[in-house]
């Protein structure tokens, strides 16, 4: 699917991520990996993991919401919806979505539901949103990935150094001018399905590295190529590529076959691992609050989830 526009612009960022810090030496004791193997093949050198329900996939998902608002310069009022993409919601019903616009007291009746795309959820939830504003008269819905892999990690296992827990949040919002530069495709090849998975009696992520890594190196040059080729641009013209953070080898094999210097392909996985659905909007917060990414820049959101999921958003960056 193929998403183009010129009336969607993302107007506000916000992040938030839990108080505990956990070091890659306390998580591999008495397992079959080391710290070295995991900062050289994983670039994580240490992680945020939840306390409990005052750091809730909902709690955390709302304070990240919420400074994407303040930061967009609109009230609570001005919500028009609100999408969540979560692979770890905190409860089966209500959605997350549902949790956090009672959290945030929006009495406005805005809509709310959840997305499951693991961690290619945001890029969903952000093509979703797109696509609504374009074609109604919604002015402002508030997309949020929050993921806390915590709760679903066997850390009896060596898999459980791959995860951290998160939150960022964007506000999309209408560009009654209608020059912003929005584009967006999202796919999905759900032969995947076994490369990642919990299934219904697992309390547990089972994961094959190597599938995750082949379908990641695949199918991510595809579709940001097709997004550039289908917008008349080449990989010259983005400033920076914001992807989901599934390993250093993974985003490494990126700028290869892209064929653009590594630094063009930004991370923050060293400190907070893999976000899963949040890690894009925590990523680009950060980025755009250090003054990185800056106005005009042309930037390009993509990242791969279980399923398998994948998509990519090319935007011109105009936080005004």
């Amino acid at each position: 699917m193929l998403l183009k526009s010129k009336s969607v612009k993302i107007a506000g960022v916000g992040a938030t991520v839990p108080c505990k810090i956990v070091s890659n030496s306390e998580v591999i004791t008495g397992l079959d990996t080391s710290d070295e193997w995991i900062k050289k093949n994983l670039g994580i050198y240490e992680r945020r993991v939840s306390r409990g329900p005052e750091e809730s996939s909902s709690m955390l998902g709302a304070a990240a919401a919420l400074n994407a608002i303040k930061n967009a310069g609109i009230s609570l009022e001005d919500v028009d919806g609100i999408i969540v993409a979560t692979a770890t919601p905190d409860q089966v019903a209500p959605s997350t979505a549902c949790l956090i616009q009672n959290i945030l007291k929006l009495s406005n009746q805005s809509f709310a539901f959840d997305v499951q795309a693991v961690c290619s959820g945001f890029i969903y939830g952000l093509t979703i949103a797109a696509g609504m504003i374009e074609s109604t008269d919604i002015n402002n819905i508030v997309v949020i990935g929050v993921d806390r892999f915590s709760t679903i990690t066997n850390w009896e296992h060596r898999s459980s150094s791959f995860f951290g827990d998160g939150a960022g949040a964007v506000v999309l919002q209408r560009c009654h001018e209608k020059t912003s530069e929005f584009s967006a495709i999202i796919r999905a090849d759900g032969s995947g399905h076994e490369g990642f998975y919990v299934g219904p009696q697992d309390k547990h992520f089972t994961m094959n590295p190597g599938a995750v890594y082949e379908a990641a190196t695949r199918v991510l040059p595809n579709v940001i190529n097709d997004l550039l080729k289908a917008n008349d641009k080449t990989i010259q013209n983005v400033k920076f590529i914001v992807p989901h953070q599934p390993s250093i080898r993974v985003l490494n094999n990126l700028a290869e076959t892209l064929n653009i210097p590594y630094e063009k392909v930004l991370k923050n996985m060293d400190r907070f691992a893999n976000t899963a659905g949040a890690s894009i909007p925590l990523l680009l917060s950060e980025n755009v609050e250090n003054g990185k990414i800056k106005n005009g820049d042309q930037i390009l959101l993509a990242g791969v989830g279980s399923g398998w999921t994948w998509g990519a958003v090319l935007c011109k960056w105009n936080l005004q």
